[in-house]
């Protein structure tokens, strides 16, 4: 809208992506930003979907690809980690997704509330963790940001709710969660995440029916990666239309690997929300590079060939960096820095991570109750005094 001095506009294919490129010039102060457009998402009860196109300013690119390569970063150490056996237990990996995290984070707003199950690390850090309070909660230390207690599967920030690792358990938490926004009317939704091996759990179809009954505020998102552990979609489901299982609930479905498709659909699916017109169903399509968890090597269900094919041709961040990159939006030197800063910050956090003290054990009772416990439970008095008998 209205009227641009000096411009050259340029309209080319690239990638399964029309770029419409404007370049302002005026008095040599350069504002650069790219209009890009996408295939239509597929729609379920609904007669019109998210835009097809958006705009992607230089400031935002840079910062989308700072979070993605953080998370990505942050995710290839924990595994280095997991193989010294410095982090133990249960630990699920991101690395391949972090396009979903980013871009619903951007089409949301932090006062919003967002729940997850166990794969949390990259929201984790979206919603207002640090690296270092991620990583040192993965090593189980004092700064952790469950103060060591949580690890991999249990951590929270403010309106981030963890972090749940019962298989699609935390759908109707996330519902409770949204009806708490609709009864207090604070115009905030709720994201409720779950995976496609948790798409056949009977409690998410029982939450999608009190979700539409009441109308919930509440935007449940199916992060479909192909694999419920090391079980095909296919193998698994009569029915891998995600976005329709709700039904009577309107859905769709959309390229899980692109940033900026995310966060329009997203933005879409919020709007929908607090327009009070009930919940809403999303597919991210998206692939995870690590197997299901540290104890899966995930190449004997899969192919590495099929793992190199997707980081080839659909890797979030290769696919970011090529248009910015393509489009004089960044340099190639601009990047390298970012990587170099993010390679940093992972470093001086693992350092961290592997030299903060262990909480003590007379923490371990801590934090069970809000405050005085209602009566006396077995195992969980906080004055009770353990010690080590190892």
């Amino acid at each position: 809208t209205g009227v641009m001095p000096s411009k050259k506009i340029q309209l080319f294919y690239h990638r399964n992506y029309y770029i419409l490129k404007y370049i302002k010039i005026e008095n040599f102060n350069f504002e650069l930003f790219l209009f890009i457009f996408w295939k239509k998402c597929d729609l379920h009860k609904l007669e019109e979907g998210p835009p097809l196109q958006a705009v992607l300013t230089r400031e935002e690119g840079l910062q989308y690809y700072r979070t993605m390569q953080t998370i990505r970063r942050m995710e290839l150490k924990a595994d280095q980690l997991y193989k010294q056996k410095i982090i133990r237990g249960f630990c699920h990996l991101y690395d391949g997704q972090e396009a979903c995290a980013v871009g619903i984070e951007t089409g949301i707003n932090l006062s919003d509330h967002l729940i997850t199950a166990y794969r949390a690390h990259g929201y984790t850090l979206t919603r207002g963790g640090t690296v270092r309070e991620i990583m040192a909660e993965l090593t189980g230390r004092r700064g952790g940001i469950a103060k060591g207690k949580g690890g991999s599967m249990h951590m929270y920030t403010k309106h981030f709710y963890g972090g749940n690792g019962i298989v699609g358990a935390q759908v109707p938490l996330g519902a409770g969660v949204a009806l708490a926004c609709k009864y207090l009317g604070n115009n905030e939704i709720c994201v409720c995440l779950y995976g496609d091996g948790a798409a056949n759990q009977g409690q998410i179809f029982e939450t999608y029916n009190m979700a539409s009954l009441w109308k919930l505020p509440c935007i449940f998102i199916c992060e479909n990666n192909k694999y419920g552990m090391g079980t095909s979609v296919e193998r698994a489901a009569a029915s891998t239309d995600y976005y329709k299982r709700g039904d009577f609930i309107p859905g769709l479905r959309l390229d899980g690997m692109d940033v900026l498709c995310v966060r329009e659909a997203t933005k879409f699916a919020a709007e929908h929300c607090r327009s009070g017109k009930g919940p809403i169903l999303m597919e991210l399509q998206t692939y995870r590079y690590h197997g299901h968890s540290m104890s899966d090597p995930g190449v004997s269900y899969r192919t590495r060939e099929e793992i190199q094919e997707v980081r080839s041709k659909s890797d979030p961040i290769s696919m970011l960096k090529d248009r910015m990159l393509s489009n004089n939006m960044a340099s190639v030197e601009e990047l390298k820095e970012i990587d170099v800063e993010v390679r940093k910050e992972i470093e001086d956090a693992a350092q961290f991570a592997t030299t903060d003290p262990e909480p003590p054990l007379d923490d371990l009772c801590n934090h069970i109750f809000y405050n005085d416990p209602p009566m006396e439970v077995r195992g969980t008095n906080p004055w009770t005094k353990l010690k080590s008998v190892s």
